[in-house]
């Protein structure tokens, strides 16, 4: 288990056809990518009930799915690519009309050995950002946040939501420009 977990954590290529144990393999995807596809998907919905049943629906689909993956990308790029659909998907449906979504995102960022004012300050900037970052449009959103909390490049965004480098290049430029109106003012005062 160390082994493939290590292997996942590293990027490194995992072939399913190594084991014929899928409750394994399956336990090990959630393990290593279960935190971050649920945060991703709380980005698109804004709800943590709402976040973490998605998140079980996402691993059902690749559970029912393992066996179409042909590492053409890295499994995290596929995953988050089943993730990213499935979340439009919900934003589409009826049910998702029903739900008022709340405006916080979960605390990504640890704030260990700072003393209280300086905690106290960086939280604060952490929720005007994370607040300027959730209300983006959802395209905008969605490049902000895997390729500065995910650390996704150009290319790996683009192959996870089915657009071309430059397209992506594109709204990663744009989203930075309404960023910086959303927050620049504020900055200048303080």
């Amino acid at each position: 288990m160390e082994e493939i977990n290590h292997r996942l954590s590293a990027e490194a290529e995992f072939d399913f056809t190594e084991t014929k144990d899928i409750s394994h393999v399956m336990d090990t995807i959630m393990t290593a990518y279960g935190q971050d596809i649920l945060q991703l998907v709380y980005t698109y919905v804004q709800d943590e009930g709402i976040a973490e049943d998605l998140t079980q629906d996402i691993f059902l689909k690749c559970y029912s799915n393992l066996d179409q993956f042909k590492q053409r990308s890295r499994l995290k790029t596929w995953l988050y690519r089943i993730a990213i659909n499935s979340c439009k998907d919900y934003l589409k449906s009826w049910s998702h009309r029903k739900f008022t979504l709340q405006n916080t995102i979960l605390n990504v960022l640890s704030t260990k050995d700072k003393d209280v004012d300086e905690q106290v300050i960086q939280k604060d900037e952490e929720a005007r950002l994370a607040e300027a970052v959730m209300a983006l449009p959802v395209v905008y959103r969605e490049v902000i946040f895997l390729h500065y909390f995910e650390a996704f490049t150009v290319h790996e965004i683009g192959q996870a939501v089915g657009k071309s480098p430059n397209t992506i290049k594109s709204r990663l430029k744009r989203a930075r420009t309404l960023l910086k109106e959303k927050l620049g003012p504020e900055q200048e005062e303080g």
